[in-house]
């Protein structure tokens, strides 16, 4: 019987062990241009984008982002760590190392034929077990504690370029998510813009006279608006428009300060640092609408640039951070440093569970699951175990970042986690020696951990379920030919 051609001419079809190897392999990739961006001895990665521009970050998001991949197993490693990022903001590096490893675990088992849907579910089952041992695991924290949250949001800042002023940064971090903090009905609320509308108008002129006319209405319209705010006597205007040299000068003679071109979002902030309201339209100002909590507005230069202050609020709800550095490279990472310090903070003050760093979850749980896997029968334990396994990959990532011996340590903490109430010993990530987390005030929260492992196990469980990859290739002299990554 001939072949008879279903798919197209240019359509490339890989199916099978092929398809389930290449992804493998294709994650494992991934995972290793990570790899060396864990922990406190974490090296950084110099990314250079199209437009010439340098990124200088060990965020693992951050660097995929900027990675083009064309590889689809590839493309959905990267989606994870975005995932991290924007659900708890912290772990973005784990997550994609975790991913990497569950699945190089799974390539054995496929290799001895066993069935993917098998190793899929043990997984499932695995995951179902870590997340209970996660609660099991995790001390209750008091938010008010404020040497405690420091703690936790240093051992978030302390594997980034911002550890040399860690202190300094924690505590900024802290203040700003305590600042923004809003309780509703026993519901936290943390992060919360607001809006205001805009109006525009248009007219048509003719003829000259009209224009003398329709700048005496102007006038009046400016005088208008001017004696509108004056009438609630305020010493402060902002606004996101401009004002007229004109309205300026009416407004200087009350003695007002007005400030224009407030960016939106800058407006939203100083509104809700000093209670105001925003108004859109002056004929709707009310007394009330004026926020009474700011103490103090000053212009301060620094550097060379001059910057607003409005300071001594009462009861602010919003707050700025002010970052100076040498190079714009620098300030970008301090930035995202800052931005995952405040995120490790919110998921503090949401989910008030914490769980010791320096993978010495990750061996707990993993020696658990271990035990637990001996109770099991069939086929089934052989995935389970691996998955146990898989969980090693982050002390031992931690042991290889800072050169100690990779073997001799993680077997002396294998043993170490066979003991009665060694959950929390784990590696110091700055010499690569065993050390007790609670002992040097390494915790991450339970929201970032729980989140890391199913996003990580999912991920894995997902690649493993493709057994088939079809791929329609453009003709040549199409569009999109010359940029790679288009596809």
């Amino acid at each position: 019987m001939s072949n008879i051609l279903v798919t197209g001419q240019n359509m490339k079809r890989e199916s099978g062990r092929k398809v389930q190897t290449g992804n493998i392999s294709a994650a494992k990739t991934i995972a290793d241009v990570i790899r060396t961006c864990l922990g406190p001895r974490a090296m950084m990665k110099m990314l250079l984008d199209p437009m010439g521009g340098i990124v200088m970050t060990n965020d693992g998001n951050a660097i995929l982002r900027e990675i083009q991949v064309q590889h689809p197993a590839a493309k959905s490693m990267i989606e994870i760590s975005r995932t991290q990022d924007e659900e708890v903001g912290d772990g973005t590096t784990s997550v994609i190392i975790l991913a990497g490893e569950m699945l190089s675990v799974a390539e054995q088992f496929l290799e001895q034929q066993m069935h993917p849907t098998v190793v899929i579910s043990a997984y499932r089952q695995a995951l179902d077990d870590m997340l209970s041992m996660l609660k099991e695991i995790s001390t209750p924290v008091d938010p008010n504690d404020r040497d405690m949250m420091l703690k936790i949001i240093n051992s978030a800042i302390n594997t980034k370029a911002l550890s040399r002023w860690s202190s300094l940064a924690c505590n900024i971090a802290l203040d700003a998510v305590r600042t923004v903090e809003l309780e509703d009905n026993g519901r936290k609320e943390i992060d919360i813009k607001k809006y205001a509308k805009v109006e525009k108008t248009d007219i048509e002129i003719t003829r000259e006279e009209d224009f003398a006319k329709i700048l005496q209405m102007e006038e009046e319209y400016i005088q208008q608006i001017c004696e509108d705010i004056i009438r609630l006597k305020p010493d402060l205007v902002f606004t996101e428009k401009g004002i007229s040299d004109l309205a300026q000068h009416y407004l200087m003679k009350a003695n007002i300060t007005a400030i224009r071109r407030v960016r939106k979002t800058d407006n939203n902030r100083i509104a809700r640092a000093c209670g105001a309201r925003i108004a859109s339209r002056t004929d709707e100002l009310r007394e009330e609408d004026v926020g009474t909590g700011a103490g103090l507005f000053e212009v301060k230069k620094i550097g060379d640039e001059y910057f607003t202050f409005v300071t001594e609020c009462k009861d602010p709800k919003a707050c700025t951070i002010l970052l100076r550095g040498a190079s714009k490279e620098i300030l970008a990472e301090v930035e995202r440093n800052l931005q995952d310090a405040m995120q490790v903070c919110r998921n503090v003050l949401l989910d008030p569970y914490l769980l010791p760093g320096g993978g010495a979850v990750e061996m707990a749980v993993s020696h658990r699951l271990t035990e637990r896997s001996r109770a099991l029968t069939g086929v089934e334990q052989w995935p389970y175990r691996a998955v146990a396994q898989a969980l090693e990959v982050i002390p031992r990532t931690l042991i290889q970042n800072c050169g100690a011996s990779t073997i001799r340590v993680l077997t002396s903490l294998r043993a170490k986690h066979t003991q009665e109430g060694s959950t929390s010993w784990g590696v110091n990530g700055e010499t690569g020696t065993l050390a007790d987390m609670a002992d040097l005030g390494i915790w991450e929260p339970l929201a970032v951990k729980a989140q890391t492992y199913k996003t990580a196990v999912e991920t894995a469980i997902l690649l493993l379920r493709i057994d088939d990859i079809v791929s329609g290739h453009k003709k040549k002299g199409e569009k999109g030919e010359e940029q790679p990554g288009a596809e």
